[in-house]
C-alpha cells in the first residue's frame, strides 16, 4: 500500500505558487472549471460596478433625487463601485489561482481597501437607518433636522473614520504584536492572508456589531411606528398620505438592504473573530467562501432598488431609451406616478 501511495505522489507532483523554498502550495483546477469561475467572478464584478455606477449617475443627474437619503445612497454606491473596481479583480485571481502574485505591499493595500469599503458600507447603512428613523418617527421635524448639510457631514464621517481606523489597523505593528511565532512560521511565499491578534479580533467584533445593533433597534421602532401610521393614513389628505407611504416604502427597502448586509457579512466577521482565538485554523476554501459571500452584498443593493424603487426603474428606463439626453430629462420628477 505504501508503495502505491508513493507512486501516486510521484505521478502527481505538488504544485507551488513560486519555485522557491517556503512557497505556498497551489491548487490547479481543470481548465473548464477555471474558466467557469473566472467568468462567474467577472459577471459579478460587472454587475457590481455597473449597478452601483448607475445609482451614482441617477442620483447625481436627476434633480428630484437630490435628497439627504439619496446622497447617502450615492456615497454607499460609490464605496461598492470602488470595491468592484479596485478589490474584486485581484481577489478573483487570488481565489482561482490560490496564490497572490502581486507582492506584499499591494497585498497590504488590497486588504486596506477591502476592509475600508466594508466599514464604509456599514457606517452608511447605520446613518441611513438614522435618517429613516427621523423621517418616519419625526416627520414634522425631519425637513429641518436632517438636511443635505447634515447628510454631507455623515458622509464625511462615513469615509473618514473607516479610513483612519483601517490605516491604524494595517499600517502599524499593533495588529501583529503577539504573533511573532505565527508570522515567522505561517505565511508562505504567495500568500495574502494577514493575521490579527486576539485584541484586534475582539475589537473588530463591536466595530461590526454595534452599528448593526443600532440599525436593528431603529428598524424595529420604525416598523412599529409605520404600522401605527398605516392605520391612521385614511385620515390624511391624499398628498400627505402619498408622502407617508413613500417614506414607509423607503424605510422598508433600506431595511431589506440592511438585512441582506447582515446575512452576507455575518459569517466572515464571526469567523475572523473566532479564528484569531483558535490560532487561525480556518481552511483557505472556507475563508474564501466567506469573503465572496461578503463581496456579493455590494452587488445586491442595485438589485434591491430595481425591485423596490419606482424612481430607480424610471431612471433606468430613461437611460435605456436614450431619453436621458433630452434637455428636460434632469428636471423630471421621478416620484410622480
Amino acid at each position: 500500500m505504501s508503495v502505491v501511495l508513493n507512486q501516486d505522489a510521484e505521478e502527481r507532483p505538488e504544485t507551488f505558487c513560486y519555485q522557491v523554498n517556503g512557497s505556498c502550495p497551489r491548487t490547479i483546477h481543470p481548465l473548464g472549471i477555471q474558466l467557469a469561475i473566472y467568468l462567474s467572478c467577472a459577471a459579478g464584478v460587472l454587475i457590481t460596478v455597473l449597478g452601483n455606477l448607475f445609482v451614482v449617475f441617477a442620483v447625481s443627474y436627476f434633480k428630484a433625487l437630490h435628497t439627504p437619503t439619496n446622497f447617502l445612497l450615492l456615497s454607499l454606491a460609490l464605496a461598492d463601485m470602488f470595491l468592484g473596481l479596485l478589490v474584486l479583480p485581484l481577489s478573483t485571481i487570488r481565489s482561482v489561482e490560490s496564490c497572490w502574485f502581486f507582492g506584499d505591499s499591494l497585498c497590504r493595500l488590497h486588504t486596506y481597501l477591502d476592509t475600508l469599503f466594508c466599514l464604509i458600507s456599514i457606517f452608511h447603512l447605520c446613518f441611513i437607518s438614522i435618517d429613516r428613523h427621523c423621517a418616519i418617527c419625526e416627520p414634522l421635524l425631519y425637513p429641518s433636522k436632517f438636511t443635505v448639510r447634515v447628510a454631507l457631514r455623515y458622509i464625511l464621517a462615513g469615509w473618514g473614520l473607516p479610513a483612519a481606523y483601517t490605516a491604524f489597523l494595517l499600517y502599524t505593528d499593533m495588529a501583529e504584536r503577539g504573533l511573532h511565532l505565527w508570522l515567522e512560521e505561517m505565511p508562505c511565499v504567495g500568500s495574502c492572508q494577514l493575521l490579527f491578534n486576539k485584541f484586534w479580533g475582539w475589537l473588530n467584533f463591536p466595530v461590526f456589531f454595534f452599528p448593526c445593533f443600532i440599525m436593528i433597534s431603529l428598524y424595529v421602532k420604525i416598523f412599529v411606528v409605520a404600522t401605527r401610521q398605516a392605520q391612521q393614513i385614511n385620515n390624511l389628505s391624499k398628498s400627505l398620505a402619498g408622502a407617508a407611504k413613500r417614506e414607509r416604502k423607503a424605510a422598508k427597502t433600506l431595511g431589506i438592504a440592511v438585512g441582506v448586509y447582515l446575512l452576507c457579512w455575518l459569517p466572515f466577521t464571526v469567523d475572523t473573530m473566532i479564528d484569531s482565538l483558535l490560532n487561525f485554523i480556518t481552511p483557505p476554501l472556507v475563508f474564501d467562501t466567506f469573503i465572496w459571500l461578503a463581496y456579493f452584498n455590494s452587488a445586491c443593493n442595485p438589485i434591491i432598488y430595481v425591485f423596490s424603487y419606482r424612481w430607480f426603474r424610471k431612471a433606468l428606463k430613461l437611460l435605456l431609451s436614450w431619453e436621458i439626453f433630452l434637455p428636460r430629462t434632469p428636471t423630471i420628477d421621478l416620484y410622480q406616478d
